[in-house]
């Protein structure tokens, strides 16, 4: 069995974003290990490849099992772009996927 997990989670963009005519919605992907629920690759559908970086930079590493307040509370703080309310929508329905598919759906996603 593979030691990874393949999910996504999509959101709606803002309109006038570059992103919103090329793709429609947001999303975003990440490859995630079973046993520890680390983000090891994650990527998502910003226009920029400065701005997926960053997206990128902000979740690898991170730890599903200790919930997304950390990842998101960066994205507040520190993503000002207009894709910001849809990057925590995005990565909320990605953690709901995860809890859904790796049988921890009793924990509560804000």
């Amino acid at each position: 069995m593979k030691k990874t997990v393949f999910v996504a989670g999509h959101a709606s963009l803002p309109q006038g974003m570059a992103a919103k005519g090329i793709y429609g919605t947001l999303a975003i992907v990440a490859e995630i290990d079973r046993k520890y629920g680390v983000i090891v690759q994650a990527s998502c559908t910003l226009v920029t490849p400065l701005a997926q970086e960053y997206i990128r930079s902000i979740l690898v590493g991170h730890s599903l099992l200790e919930g997304i307040e950390e990842p998101i509370q960066q994205i507040k703080e520190c993503y000002h772009g207009a894709a910001q309310n849809a990057l925590i929508a995005a990565l909320k329905d990605l953690y709901r996927t995860y809890l859904n598919g790796s049988g921890q759906a009793s924990q509560k996603v804000r």
